[in-house]
């Protein structure tokens, strides 16, 4: 077989410190990129782009932002939906506000406020853990969606309480608004998606994620041995909100355009991109891909099968989808914790040994 490490030698620490050290791994990741970025702009339409790819990136980018803190600190958290409403607003706000600045940077901008909310309500986290901070996040979610109905001013005063994106461009190419090429949204997405699953990759990989799983496996031994538990836990809530608020923002400018935000970032949204990173798998960058993948084309192969093709009932089919991601988490749970991610590790495992696997 192919999948060998017998004979892919590595000759510096650099080598051998690599995100993937079998040369196949490696060649399958670039023939992915190459996919995404050269070809797939290329033959998607309009219901690819909205039904498949676009959520599928920006729920990678909100799991990726959850990850980091519960999977990869240990820090539980129910108030992902209110950290997107966070970056849509921010970035909302500066749309309006900075309008000859670019959209790029209203995103990584939109990020950063959304950071430094996560660290104001992550200030819990020094005192409490475990159910008790989730329900202190789960009170960021409700106060966060609360404040943005409330105050007129996030919304400039409109009288509907909605938000819209202005048209945009990116060198003369529109990213957001009606005119908006599926493509040109598909793309701009993408390129999030990649930096933000390299630099998340890279943080956990390197010292800051060390104290990260430190405080996730036992916070009082990681203090004794020097590990700055401030540090680390709101350090790893900064980095989650910017990921977050980089998802709410793409969100709103590029995929839906206009958000109310008691229905497009209440709980149900909490919930869901925690749902992904539980079948993915905590701890893992390549877990949330998987989850956030998961559940956004569940939700289109049963209305494709069920509705379309065996004409039931689209509630049905709705309900059908509760059962089925409800059965999942529990058997993720209790089969296989660590979720896809762990499965597809395993897999691989047997594939460097076959057919000798153990």
């Amino acid at each position: 077989m192919f999948y060998r490490e017998a004979g892919d030698f590595k000759t510096s620490y650099v080598d051998d410190n690599q995100t993937f050290p079998i040369k196949f791994d490696r060649y399958r990741y670039y023939v992915v990129l190459f996919a995404a970025f050269a070809i797939v702009p290329f033959i998607i339409n309009d219901y690819w782009v909205n039904a498949v790819f676009l959520p599928f990136l920006i729920y990678a980018i909100a799991a990726i932002g959850l990850n980091i803190l519960t999977g990869y600190c240990g820090q539980v958290s129910l108030g992902t939906g209110g950290f997107m409403a966070v970056g849509a607003y921010a970035c909302y706000k500066l749309m309006t506000g900075f309008p000859e600045v670019s959209i790029f940077i209203h995103i990584i901008l939109s990020g950063g406020i959304t950071a430094a909310v996560c660290v104001v309500f992550g200030l819990p986290s020094l005192r409490i853990k475990g159910f008790y901070l989730a329900v202190a996040t789960l009170a960021a979610q409700f106060f966060l969606v609360w404040l943005f109905n409330k105050v007129s001013w996030f919304y400039n005063y409109s009288a509907s309480g909605q938000i819209n994106a202005p048209e945009r461009t990116i060198f003369g190419i529109a990213v957001t608004g009606a005119q908006t090429a599926p493509w040109a949204a598909y793309l701009f997405c993408l390129i999030f998606t990649f930096a933000s699953a390299i630099i998340a990759r890279n943080l956990t990989r390197g010292m800051t994620g060390r104290k990260w799983m430190a405080i996730r496996d036992m916070d009082i031994a990681a203090e004794i041995i020097g590990v700055n538990p401030l540090k680390a836990k709101l350090s790893a809530f900064a980095a989650s909100g910017f990921f977050v608020g980089i998802a709410g923002a793409l969100f709103f400018a590029v995929y839906l355009g206009a958000v109310e935000v008691g229905e497009v970032f209440g709980i149900t949204k909490s919930f869901l991109v925690l749902f992904m990173i539980i079948i993915g798998g905590l701890g893992s960058i390549f877990g949330s891909f998987a989850g956030a993948a998961f559940l956004v084309l569940l939700p289109v192969l049963l209305k494709n099968v069920l509705v379309g093709t065996l004409g039931w009932p689209t509630d049905l089919a709705a309900h059908l989808e509760f059962m089925i991601v409800g059965a999942l988490i529990v058997i993720f749970l209790i089969a296989e914790p660590h979720g896809l991610a762990q499965l597809w590790r395993v897999a691989k495992e047997k594939l460097r040994l076959w057919p000798f696997p153990h």
